[in-house]
Order: C-alpha cells, then structure tokens, then sequence
C-alpha cells in the first residue's frame, strides 16, 4: 500500500499565467516493525493541469465533434489520460511532466517531489454555470508495475484578468524590482513580476470614483435620482449606491436592488427554443436589498460581491455580465391621500388606506467586476489544497 499526497503551497485559487506549486508526497505507511512490512514499488508518476469544458444540451448547440481527431485510446487503462472518467471535453492542457520512475520505498520511508507549472493565459475562468462549465484540475497519475493507472486530482480555481496576454516579461534587469537579498530563479521573478503587474491593473481600474447621477422615470414623471460613485469593483468589494426620492414627483412605496450575473450563449451556439431548448439567458442573484420607502427621501444600500463568484468574461459559447437590477412599485394614483392632514382635532383617527393602486417597473444598470488577489479569493475557496489517494 502506497499513500500519494498532493498539497497546493499557496491555495487552489491562481491567476491565469501564473506557476502553480504542488508538493506531491509519496509514503509507504506500514511501520516497520509490522511483520508483514514489505517494500512497496511504484512504475513513474506523471503530473498535468487540464481544464475541461461541459455544456448543458437543452441550452447549447455545439458542432459535432472532429472525426479527423486521431485516437487516444480513451479505454486504456495503461495510457496516462487526466481527464478520463470526466464529463465533457478537454479543451485545453499543459504539456505532461514525469515526477518520477522506478521509485521503491521501504516501510516507513517517504518522498517528496515538487510540481511547477505555468497556467495558460489564453484559456477561460473557472465557471459553473447553467449553461457551460469550465472545471480546472491537476491530475496525478501513478502507476504500479502491471497494474491500472490510479488518479489522484486536485480541483483548481482560475482567475483570468484580459490584458496580460500582450505583456511581455521585462529582460533589462533594471526594469524588473527585485530584492538583492533575495536569490530568486527566472520564473520566479516573472511570476511575482506578473502577479504584481496584475495587483497594479486592478488597483488602477477600481480606484478612480465619478458620481455618476441617474435620473429614474416612469412614464408619469420622475420618481428619484440614483448615485453611484464608480462601475468597475472587484471580487470581494461592496456596491454602494444612493437613492433621492424626495425630488420626485411620483410617490415610490417600496424598491428593491440585486446585484446579479447574467449568463448569455452567444447566438451561433443557441438552441432553437422550438426544438425544446431552454432560454440561452439565465440570470443568478448574489445580493439583494429590499425596502419600503413611502415618505423617505434619501437612503442607500451596500451590496456585497462574493469572492467565490466569478468575474465578467467572454468566451467564443458564453459572456457572463454582471448589473444591478432594480424593480419599483409606485402609487397608481398621485391624488391618493398616503399622508393625514396637517390640521385636524385631536379627537380625530386618521388611518392609512387599505388597498392603493400601484405601478412597477425595473431598470437594469450593468457594472463591470475584475477579478481580486488569488491570496484574497483563497479564503473562499470551497474545496481543500490538500488531496490524498492510496494506491
């Protein structure tokens, strides 16, 4: 028996370029005082990062797979395949690396071997959504001497920021920061160059704020002007906005804002929904403020943004948008008296009306969201960095 251990060094959440470090474990945990305690062998070991893609019928037409492709031997149980046993396709993949071959290990005795690896910049963000799902994972795969491959996978979050494809890693070492104190390798240096170069983007894109003032109309007048001081947030902020309604002239009873994401197949991928298709729009709730609002004039709202979503992106199949979607519910009629008279006797009983007649309607604001530290959006991360199999 044979006990594989794969930690992720820095969390399983990382920016697309950025080098992923796995430490991969392998232990023969039988003491060695067990009188049955042998040495236990392993053929090789080979790691690889894989990102497969899985879309949902009844909302996406994909082309019929290529016939051209040539066989792989998915059946084989002796041919290193990540991505075997998973559901859709593998549209993208780094080049396999051997950890090691002919490894045997005493009882008791342990060996560590250290995985790097650069993750595609030009591949999608993880997303699981009702449409499409972009799922990343590293997969180890050992084997024994004539024996099945056995896969060990650790699930992987990926951040994409657009931008970084066309920046070119700096050769003058005057341009590059870095410590004299510290020995640092050539990956290394354009690993934290990058994460840098990326925190400094991010910085610059979400810290400028405007007042940006918008007027909320009905068809019979104006209901109230909504502030807000910037569009573009990043993973993990709060949307602020403000809401004057004692400029307006029709009475506001109550409104309600959600922050929320709305998925959209792109039109070449949707399904016809007279063939049984589903709606190729879908749209998820992250946060949600609700409030009753007769006589307010002024009031605002914080909505936060989860770590755990997923940032705007577009792909050639799906765009995913983020907006703040608002609903009113106005007074139909703009005579009604809401309010009790000012002068009235003191033995009078004023009570509000029963029903009021009311009108609704909703207005969209789209916002932008960028993603955030991968350091920051590991504290949301669901899943473990650790993962462990026993051949």
């Amino acid at each position: 028996m044979i006990e594989v251990v794969a930690e992720l060094s820095r969390g399983p959440v990382f920016l697309a370029g950025e080098a992923l470090e796995c430490v991969v474990t392998v232990t023969n945990p039988l003491p060695p005082t067990a009188t049955s305690a042998s040495s236990e062998a392993l053929a090789w070991a080979s790691a690889q990062i894989h990102c497969q893609f899985h879309a949902s019928e009844s909302r996406v037409a994909l082309p019929p797979p290529d016939s051209n492709q040539p066989d792989v031997q998915p059946d084989s149980q002796t041919v290193f395949l990540p991505h075997r046993g998973e559901r859709g396709q593998c549209i993208l993949s780094t080049p396999p690396k051997i950890l090691f071959c002919d490894l045997r290990l005493d009882p008791g005795e342990s060996k560590s071997y250290s995985y790097s690896e650069v993750l595609p910049i030009e591949g999608p963000p993880s997303f699981r959504g009702q449409s499409v799902k972009y799922v990343y994972k590293l997969t180890i795969g050992c084997q024994r001497v004539n024996s099945p491959i056995t896969l060990l996978r650790v699930p992987l979050r990926v951040l994409v920021l657009t931008g970084l494809q066309d920046v070119r890693f700096p050769q003058d070492e005057a341009v590059a920061p870095s410590s004299p104190f510290l020995e640092e390798d050539e990956g290394g240096k354009k690993d934290s160059w990058l994460a840098e170069l990326a925190g400094e983007r991010l910085m610059a894109a979400t810290s400028c704020r405007s007042l940006h003032l918008y007027n909320i109309s009905d068809g019979r007048g104006k209901v109230g002007t909504f502030g807000i001081f910037k569009s573009v947030y990043r993973l993990g902020e709060d949307v602020v906005g403000t809401l004057n309604l004692g400029e307006g002239t029709v009475a506001c009873l109550q409104f309600s804002v959600s922050l929320q994401t709305e998925e959209r197949v792109q039109p070449e991928y949707q399904r016809r929904r007279g063939a049984g298709g589903a709606p190729s729009v879908s749209h998820v709730t992250h946060a949600r403020h609700q409030e009753s609002c007769l006589h307010t004039t002024r009031t605002s709202f914080s909505l936060p943004i989860p770590l755990s979503s997923t940032p705007g992106f577009c792909t050639a199949i799906v765009s995913l948008k983020w907006r703040l979607h608002f609903e009113f519910v106005t007074s139909g009629e703009p005579e009604l008296a809401l309010l009790p008279p000012m002068e009235q006797p003191e033995t009078a009983t004023w009570t509000g009306p029963e029903q009021v007649p009311v009108d609704t309607f909703s207005w969209d604001l789209p916002i932008k969201v960028l993603p955030t530290s991968p350091t920051l959006a590991s504290y949301a991360a669901l899943g473990p960095s650790t993962s462990t199999i026993t051949i």
